[in-house]
């Protein structure tokens, strides 16, 4: 109940932050670029040569006096000495809270003897605004006879989530021989830089009876890319309702996804949250909700949040404000506000159209990275051409310093559907926090 209320409080006070404050509670997905600089990625989360994670950890189900089984974290790499008060109190916090996220499920757990083992993330936000990654296997550990499963979890600041999923099935490998195999090989990872993007590094891990393995971990060379699985997101919705769940997204609304999967709603919700690319999402975010922590459907103020079908009934009967509810086992919008045709400019929502659907048609024909580059490219080219001459009305003055002159940008769109749009788009903290770094991004000259 604790820890619950501690989340509640910090989400929202994310919630309602606006300005520099928000811009450190930015999700890393996709990370916001500053302008003028496609492809390159904030130095926060994505410095090459810092460490691959900050833990791994083990949760495992507990049985309890009442019967219930309930998470426990009962592994821990590495250990953590000599901290501060400060560093301490965040720690325990940290750990308290990712019990939680690895069984969001509720605590109606029984012993069985077969699990298809799933991976999913979710993310936490720090009381200061910054965020960590969790990347989580969920298996059944090796043996006979009925047993609970446990998820191997590792916590990060970094997002790339096919290079995790490669982590976690060295990890689950491992798993299967004995624990004690897999402490050499994250210790192997954590001495080692992680790479830039397209580069790779390799781990020497020794495996008994297998001998010495060298793993390679390749991260993609489009690094706003490598969180990110389009194709989740169209297998399971149309084009019509992908560009309707983008518009809600573009004007910072509610949004509520919901699936039976872990795994369909962590990669579902970071894929809408990378269309938005190279703006970000700077508001409560959580792919994946555990179950004490429903009524942050309750909030007034944006977010997008996965929840488990199972709590549908719950979440209705919530008294929520007006939110886009998705169901991603159906593929169909459950309630929505009403107006999302008609937020996008129809000519260039029947262009993305086209494309998504071309793009649809074709995916046993590209590869997953393939269908990413192309489906971000039309989002990205929608920017372009909605916002994409911001740079020629921001006014520098003689010390570097930006004006941003919003009325004469609105302006200078000939096209009066797409202007009545980006009126809208302006006033959102997207649009804000992007701005702000562009306003930032002026190197002074001397004698000037």
């Amino acid at each position: 109940a604790s820890i619950g209320n501690f989340f509640r409080r910090s989400l929202r006070r994310s919630g309602r932050r606006e300005g520099k404050e928000e811009a450190s509670a930015a999700e890393n997905n996709p990370s916001r670029v500053p302008p003028g600089k496609p492809g390159e990625r904030s130095s926060v989360f994505y410095s090459a040569g810092q460490f691959f994670f900050e833990y791994l950890v083990v949760v495992s189900l507990k049985k309890m006096s009442d019967g219930r089984y309930e998470p426990k974290i009962t592994y821990q790499f590495p250990k953590r000495e000599n901290l501060l008060k400060g560093q301490k109190e965040e720690e325990e916090r940290l750990l308290q809270a990712i019990p939680l996220f690895c069984f969001p499920d509720g605590n109606n757990w029984a012993p069985v003897t077969e699990f298809t083992s799933e991976t999913f993330s979710f993310v936490l936000t720090n009381v200061d605004g910054s965020r960590k990654i969790g990347y989580c296997r969920r298996l059944l550990p090796s043996g006979r006879g009925i047993r609970l499963p446990e998820v191997f979890c590792i916590i990060s600041c970094l997002g790339c989530f096919g290079l995790f999923s490669k982590i976690l099935d060295e990890v689950e490998k491992r798993r299967q021989i004995s624990m004690a195999v897999i402490y050499p090989f994250m210790q192997g990872l954590r001495e080692s830089p992680f790479p830039a993007p397209g580069k790779t590094v390799t781990i020497k891990s020794f495996i008994p009876e297998s001998g010495t393995e060298l793993i390679e971990l390749t991260r993609p060379v489009d690094a706003h890319l490598e969180h990110v699985e389009f194709q989740a997101l169209l297998q399971r919705l149309s084009p019509h309702l992908i560009l309707h769940i983008f518009a809600s997204a573009v004007l910072e609304r509610r949004l509520i996804f919901l699936a039976e999967e872990l795994s369909v709603l962590s990669q579902c919700i970071h894929a809408v949250a990378a269309l938005l690319y190279p703006f970000t999402w700077a508001h409560t975010y959580i792919p994946v909700v555990p179950e004490c922590l429903l009524d942050t459907v309750c909030c007034p103020t944006p977010f997008m949040v996965g929840i488990q079908m199972r709590h549908l009934e719950r979440v209705l009967d919530q008294p929520m404000e007006e939110a886009l509810i998705v169901d991603l086992c159906k593929g169909k919008i459950l309630r929505a506000v009403g107006d999302e045709e008609e937020i996008l400019p129809i000519k260039l929502q029947n262009e993305m159209l086209t494309s998504l659907n071309r793009h649809n048609n074709n995916n046993n024909v590209h590869t997953s990275e393939q269908v990413n580059a192309l489906v971000s490219e039309a989002f990205v080219q929608f920017f372009v051409r909605m916002v994409g001459h911001y740079a020629s009305h921001i006014k520098w003055s003689k010390n570097g310093s930006g004006t941003f002159q919003e009325r004469a940008f609105c302006k200078a769109i000939a096209s009066k559907t797409n202007r009545k749009f980006v009126k809208k788009f302006v006033k959102t903290n997207m649009f804000s926090l992007f701005i702000e770094e562009a306003e930032k991004s002026r190197i002074p000259q001397e004698g000037k």
